[in-house]
């Protein structure tokens, strides 16, 4: 008997986790002031970000893990405490090797496993909705910096940054534990009320491939690099874009925050309008458009020298860099299946991890070569995403070639009964 779920209060209580745990993209609001509390260098304390960043994989694997047994709620409780626990220690550091800890590790892997039981659970609980369902979920994710970095603003100027933290990190532990008690594990196979799943071949319906099956198909390769290549532009402008408009564009500082601000709800609307997208024109032409659409975002920026080519491209960017964030989960239950999905998007995942990790390096390298001008950076991302365009042609016809031989098998099958 199909249990009756109320897969909406558990899809926005959810999305209002990730919110909490969005915040990890805040840090620049935290930077300054920590920098002139410990009298270090920003360099120093932005390794605690990088820590947090680099090691997102590996929690999410955990958090898939136990999302495929059914333990989502559990998932939540423990990664939300995590992170909560890390912001709030964060806030009684008193050096920066101490964040390293705190904000780097105990929070990182608290994050991790949060993101990946919230956005595992609703790709099972939305079969029929899954790029709506992942983008509003991670439009949460997404959303974190926009909704906290005033609030965090402000609880520096009244409080201090020690305070500001651990003030945060307490709301955050009592939003996400409440949240917690809403979310409902999706039953294995869950089929929503009124839907009647599209009519398949018994051979494409039984994929469920785990972890090492997984990377030993070359579709997993293909996927993984256009995620990274997705994600790249956008990373390479989120860690940047205050510079850039201040630099390049002759933005002060406070009209350049206004713009980052702008980026980020770009990234947060991009994540539902192109998962939703997704589901009615399909993720191929999905994915072709975005990559179509970051490069000629890039071209854009890379010629202007108006305030208004900066504006257009940061949110068109914006938007490509949230849709990319939105479909990938949904590729990865469609090709690889549901049964091991959890752990599946985690090593996935590793594609966004990489562009985390070079996208910054490659804008900040080429604009240290060239007097502080990201022009170039700008090119070499344009032609990047060109390359995405190019290997979505591959995924496709990869994706109708595994199709046609699942079919074939089925019919030997079938013939030799």
């Amino acid at each position: 008997m199909q249990t009756k779920l109320n897969r909406w209060t558990i899809l926005w209580a959810s999305t209002l986790i990730n919110l909490c745990v969005g915040a990890v993209y805040a840090f620049s609001i935290f930077a300054l002031p920590l920098s002139e509390k410990f009298n270090a260098s920003m360099g120093d304390i932005m390794m605690a970000f990088t820590i947090n960043a680099a090691i997102s994989p590996v929690p999410m694997i955990l958090g898939g893990k136990l999302v495929d047994k059914g333990g989502a709620k559990k998932a939540i409780f423990i990664g939300g405490t995590m992170f909560g626990l890390g912001f709030l220690l964060s806030g009684l550091a008193t050096a920066p090797w101490m964040l390293y800890i705190t904000y780097g590790l105990i929070a990182g892997i608290g994050q991790g496993i949060v993101y990946a039981s919230t956005i595992g659970n609703n790709a099972k609980l939305f079969p029929d909705k899954r790029g709506l369902a992942a983008g509003i979920v991670t439009a949460g994710y997404g959303g974190g910096t926009v909704i906290i970095s005033p609030i965090a603003n402000a609880l520096i100027s009244s409080s201090g940054v020690n305070m500001a933290m651990v003030t945060l990190g307490i709301a955050f532990l009592i939003i996400i534990l409440g949240c917690g008690f809403l979310v409902k594990p999706a039953p294995a196979g869950y089929i929503p009320e009124g839907w009647i799943p599209p009519v398949t071949s018994s051979a494409k319906s039984s994929v469920n491939l785990n972890w090492k099956e997984m990377i030993k198909t070359p579709l997993f390769y293909v996927i993984a690099s256009m995620f990274l290549i997705g994600a790249l532009s956008g990373m390479m402008v989120t860690s940047n874009a205050s510079v850039i408009g201040q630099t390049m564009f002759g933005l002060t500082p406070a009209v350049a925050a206004l713009y980052v601000s702008l980026y980020s709800l770009s990234n947060c609307l991009g994540r539902v309008f192109w998962g939703a997208v997704s589901d009615k024109i399909g993720r191929f032409k999905c994915l072709m458009m975005i990559y179509l659409v970051i490069s000629v975002m890039m071209f854009i920026i890379a010629q202007s020298s108006t305030v208004t080519g900066f504006v257009i491209a940061i949110v068109g960017i914006g938007l490509c860099f949230g849709g990319t964030m939105g479909i990938f989960p949904s590729i990865v239950g469609e090709k690889f299946g549901m049964k091991y999905y959890g752990v599946n998007y985690g090593v996935v995942f590793i594609g966004y991890s990489g562009a985390a990790f070079f996208g910054p390096r490659i804008a900040s390298s080429v604009a240290a070569a060239n007097d502080g001008n990201f022009t170039n950076a700008f090119y070499i991302a344009l032609v990047i995403s060109l390359v995405g365009l190019l290997l979505t042609f591959v995924y496709n016809a990869m994706d109708k070639k595994n199709k046609q031989n699942s079919t074939s098998k089925q019919m030997s099958m079938e013939a030799a009964e």
